[in-house]
């Protein structure tokens, strides 16, 4: 994995949540992030199986969070909501964290833990106060839900019957699967490219 490669993208990163989050909330992502493991130069897949690129190689987590922020901002009309809001904040937060501890609590996992979805969102949910100084409550639980749920089927919370119907969840939620799932496919386009 390139060093470069991961910088670059996590300075892009970085770019957009600034041009797109309002202040609070950008201030809270940057809190955040010196608080969470520091995983943007791993790769998306330990194993190399999955995520693979059209050259076989398979980005670092830094590259993966790009895709998706990118296709954000550019489909944020999708769902009418303007930069620099609540609705945009909640959308990039969830972003920014879905796979925050795709490699465990401190980031020193070997192989990806399949449960971090769980983790994440548990993390979101113990630091509901916190949180609430930017969301409304309401807002908190979209954002838990979003980071719970962001694996789709896939979940580690779906009920062990397998039923999951994203008609029973928010609509953000099947929005950040979607990008989660076009980006592990390689059907991101961006202007790297």
């Amino acid at each position: 994995m390139d060093e470069r490669n991961a910088e670059y993208y996590y300075g892009r990163v970085k770019e957009i949540l600034n041009r797109n989050m309002t202040e609070r909330c950008y201030k809270l992502w940057e809190g955040l992030n010196q608080m969470l493991p520091t995983i943007y130069n791993k790769p998306t897949s330990s194993t190399g199986k999955h995520h693979k690129k059209l050259n076989g190689d398979v980005p670092s987590q830094a590259e993966h969070i790009f895709h998706l922020i990118y296709s954000a901002e550019i489909l944020l009309r999708m769902f009418n909501i303007n930069p620099k809001t609540s609705e945009a904040d909640l959308l990039f937060l969830a972003i920014s964290l879905h796979d925050s501890l795709k490699y465990g609590d401190h980031g020193s996992r070997k192989f990806t833990d399949k449960t971090h979805d769980k983790l994440a969102a548990d993390m979101i949910e113990g630091n509901r106060e916190a949180l609430l100084k930017i969301f409304e409550d309401e807002k908190v639980s979209i954002l838990a839900e979003m980071v719970r749920f962001h694996s789709g089927r896939w979940s580690t919370d779906v009920p062990r019957d397998g039923k999951f119907d994203f008609r029973n969840f928010h609509p953000y939620t099947f929005f950040i699967h979607m990008l989660d799932m076009m980006s592990t496919n390689d059907l991101i386009q961006t202007d790297v490219r």
